[in-house]
């Protein structure tokens, strides 16, 4: 990840255009990683985004803002009482750290006008929001930290704010490209010129130097300590360039996709090392790219964190039907040998005159064999004759019971074990709180969970609609976000000429196609039938198999859990799983 140093420098440059003025008018923290900031712009209201995540810690404008808790973290609450009103006076980095200051003018329960700092740390695993009043004291922070956890900087309510402690790189905004250039190639240890790079120069991070690398030897493996005149006047040449780009603040947002259009990487440079294996794109701003190339693993960052009680209970319960699946299982297949128990009850019932009373075992004709071939009975001594031809019929019976019990018990377990995978898809697919609400509640309702989410404090929330999408000729596309809306949708929602679309043998979403009385096309059939594919398990496969038939044929046996349907007179389409689609 290229947030960098430099990268910040350009974005704290930004920020400062676009904030500066801005007024606070609220103030959110959704959890405990994340501060989102509401104002009032010149150009209207915006929400800007803190994050102190491990994997994504940045500050950027943000459209999709997560959502807030029922009541708000205390830190939340003082920042809502000292800078609830404020303006931000300035945004600044210090030298070329992945820090951005956010200088706020307020006024405290006098009417006195003061000034408070946000220090926003964006240091990975060491990120952090430092909330610090006009002389740099720290007054809280979203992670403090104490003198258990470091010698080197503590971060506690009265204590002074400090910087993290230099690195020995040579700066860009404070040396000349020369001595930069002169210490890359003198180093003592050898390095390879872009190890070398990234060893000397400080806030550029390894696409940088990979590509300033690529830019003077055209991709060819060479040591610092052993570059060609000409290579030193091409090393010279480029860091010249970034110098003069770092401090003109000459530099553009760009973001690197590899070959599955996923985001790789992001730089403030045009990065041309990957040739055509990868994609680069110039971002609109450097915000904007902050939040594209975030906000999918935000997303599921957040979800996972709300919803690990539900994964932990799906995951148990998952195990606990798999053991009780392999057990019936094995214990079926001893009942596989039931007949011999009956044919052994019936040789000892047809020979009683011929068994003597206390003998271990008999050796006896098989008249069920063509050969009449003998066949040795195990007997028990203490019992007569008579007593172990009952014997024998009663473990027979006892065997065909068993059969027909646990033949139902691993259908039922079975049945248990899908539903709870399409319940886990559900929950993979989870986007709001709101979802897990309903999720909550149809595992209470199904007597997994024993107090639903709510219960006793008035209605429960209004169901989500379901998801809609159009095809590129305009029918509209319903996808249910859970089991009971897949059914609400599929039963009653839908009409018997719809559409219905559902992921062959795959957990996944009822998908209908609204037809209103017309007759959809084949790229009509085709797109639902991508969409289906897309809100499913297979939503990263290529070819995935898609049963759909009309809504008339579906039907929900009685007393079947949620979500669960049989259909007949059904087609299968390939398809390769979007939501997108070029008219």
């Amino acid at each position: 990840m290229a947030l960098d140093g430099v990268f910040t420098r350009f974005l704290a440059n930004e920020l400062q255009n676009e904030l500066r003025g801005a007024r606070v008018s609220q103030i959110h923290q959704p959890n405990k990683d994340e501060l989102v900031l509401n104002l009032r712009t010149f150009e209207g209201g915006r929400k800007l985004l803190i994050s102190a995540r491990a994997n994504s810690p940045r500050v950027s404008f943000t459209e999709s803002a997560p959502e807030n808790p029922a009541s708000p973290p205390m830190l939340c609450m003082l920042l809502r009482k000292k800078l609830g009103g404020a303006k931000i006076s300035s945004v600044t980095q210090p030298g070329l750290e992945r820090i951005i200051f956010i200088d706020f003018d307020s006024t405290d329960e006098l009417g006195d006008e003061v000034k408070y700092t946000l220090a926003c740390e964006i240091m990975g695993r060491y990120s952090n929001i430092i909330f610090l009043d006009g002389e740099g004291i720290v007054i809280d922070a979203l992670k403090r930290v104490d003198a258990s956890m470091t010698t080197q900087r503590i971060v506690l309510p009265g204590m002074r704010y400090e910087l993290p402690p230099a690195q020995d790189k040579l700066s860009v905004l404070d040396c000349q490209p020369g001595e930069i250039a002169e210490k890359i190639t003198g180093g003592e240890c050898p390095d390879k010129l872009d190890k070398a790079i990234l060893r000397t120069v400080l806030g550029i991070s390894p696409v940088i130097s990979r590509e300033i690398d690529y830019r003077i030897t055209g991709g060819a493996q060479v040591y610092a300590d052993r570059l060609s005149p000409n290579y030193k006047n091409r090393l010279e040449y480029y860091i010249t360039k970034l110098v003069n780009n770092v401090r003109e603040l000459d530099g553009q947002p760009y973001c690197i996709y590899d070959e599955n259009g996923k985001p790789k990487d992001m730089s403030f440079m045009e990065i041309t090392q990957y040739g055509t294996l990868y994609t680069v794109k110039k971002a609109e701003s450097f915000s904007s790219l902050l939040d594209g190339f975030y906000s999918e693993r935000d997303r599921a960052e957040r979800m996972k964190a709300k919803s690990q009680d539900l994964l932990k209970l799906l995951t148990n319960a998952s195990e606990r039907a798999s053991r009780k699946i392999n057990t019936q299982k094995a214990e079926l297949e001893k009942c596989a040998d039931r007949e011999h128990l009956r044919v052994c009850g019936d040789l000892l019932q047809a020979n009683l005159y011929k068994i003597e009373k206390g003998a271990p075992f008999v050796v006896l004709e098989n008249f069920y064999d063509e050969n009449m071939a003998s066949m040795r009975i195990s007997l028990d001594p203490s019992k007569s004759p008579s007593q172990n031809a009952q014997r024998y019929y009663k473990e027979y019976r006892k065997a065909k019971t068993a059969e027909r019990v646990l033949t139902e018990q691993i259908k039922l377990a079975e049945e248990e074990l899908e539903y709870l995978d399409n319940v886990f898809d559900s929950l993979s697919r989870a986007e709001t709180e709101r979802e897990l609400a309903e999720i909550r509640s149809e595992l209470a309702s199904t007597g997994y969970v024993k107090n639903a989410a709510g219960k006793g404090k008035g209605k429960e929330p209004k169901p989500l609609p379901p998801l809609e999408f159009k095809t590129t000729d305009g029918f509209k596309v319903l996808v249910g976000r859970n089991n009971r809306q897949n059914d609400t949708l599929t039963l009653k929602t839908a009409g018997k000429n719809d559409l219905w679309f559902h992921t062959k043998d795959i957990p996944g979403s009822h998908t209908v196609l609204v037809t209103d009385g017309k007759t959809p096309s084949d790229d009509a059939i085709m797109q639902a039938a991508a969409i289906a594919a897309y809100h499913s398990r297979a939503r990263d496969g290529s070819q995935v198999p898609v049963d759909y038939t009309l809504i008339k044929n579906v039907s929900k046996p009685q007393g079947a859990r949620p979500g669960t349907v049989i259909f007949v007179k059904n087609k299968t389409l390939y398809v390769k799983p979007s939501t997108e689609f070029k008219t």
